[in-house]
C-alpha cells in the first residue's frame, strides 16, 4: 500500500501518532508531499523523524516551497529573505542558531525532489500548470502554483495529480485527477495520510 501525508509543518507530535495509526507493514511506501518545516513547534525533531522512519520503510520526500526557502536562505540566494516571511523563526529557534543546524539535515533536504510517480499518480508539492507534460513543468509551479491548477479538473490528462500547499481545513479534496491532502494540521486542523490504492484515509490534530 502507499500512503501520501500532507503538509507537516514542524507538528511532530501529530505525526508520530499518525504514524503509529496506519500500523504500516514491511513492504508499504510512504510519499511525504513537502512542507516538513516552518510555522509549527518542531521542524527539527520533525526531520529526525522522517530521517528514521526511511531507514524502516520506502520513503519518498518531495520538496515543499517552505524546504526551497530554507535552501534558498542557507545558499545565500538573492530574494531568500522571504522565508522570514514565512514561518522562518520556529525552524530556527528548534535549531537554536541557524549555525546550528546539522550537515545530514542539510543533505536532507538537498535529496528531497520535486515530484514522484507511481502508476497513475503524481505526487507533488503545490500542483502543475494545466496542459502542460510533466517534465516540462517549470520548478516554481511544481513548489508554489495555486491557480489554475486548484480550478483545473483534470491537470495532467490519464493522471491523479496528489498534492498538498493548499490547506483544507475540512478534509482532503478528492476528485478524479486530483486530491489535496493538506489538512492544515498547523492552523488548528489535522494532518492527514492518504492510502492511494483505495482511497482510505487517516487524520490527527495537532
Amino acid at each position: 500500500m502507499t500512503y501520501a501525508i500532507g503538509d507537516i509543518h514542524g507538528c511532530l507530535s501529530p505525526l508520530k501518532r499518525l504514524i503509529s495509526a496506519l500500523d504500516l507493514k514491511d513492504d508499504d511506501s510512504l510519499v511525504f508531499i513537502g512542507d516538513y518545516v516552518d510555522r509549527g513547534p518542531n521542524p527539527r525533531g520533525v526531520i529526525d523523524f522522517l530521517i528514521a522512519l526511511s531507514a524502516n520503510y520506502e520513503c519518498h520526500f518531495i520538496r515543499g516551497n517552505h524546504e526551497q526557502m530554507f535552501l534558498d536562505y542557507l545558499n545565500g540566494v538573492q530574494g531568500s529573505t522571504i522565508w522570514a516571511y514565512n514561518g522562518m523563526e520556529t525552524t530556527i529557534r528548534s535549531y537554536g542558531t541557524i549555525r546550528s543546524i546539522p550537515e545530514y539535515h542539510i543533505e536532507f533536504l538537498n535529496n528531497t525532489v520535486l515530484y514522484y510517480e507511481e502508476k497513475s499518480f503524481i505526487f507533488v508539492h503545490a500542483g502543475v500548470r494545466p496542459g502542460i507534460p510533466l517534465k516540462k513543468q517549470d520548478p516554481k509551479d511544481l513548489l508554489w502554483i495555486r491557480e489554475p491548477f486548484l480550478e483545473s479538473s483534470y491537470p495532467i490528462k490519464g493522471r491523479t495529480v496528489v498534492y498538498g500547499h493548499t490547506p483544507l481545513i475540512s478534509g482532503p479534496l478528492i476528485q478524479e485527477g486530483k486530491i489535496g491532502i493538506d489538512t492544515g494540521c498547523v492552523y488548528g486542523g489535522f494532518l492527514t495520510a492518504y492510502r492511494v490504492d483505495d482511497n482510505f484515509y487517516l487524520s490527527e490534530r495537532l
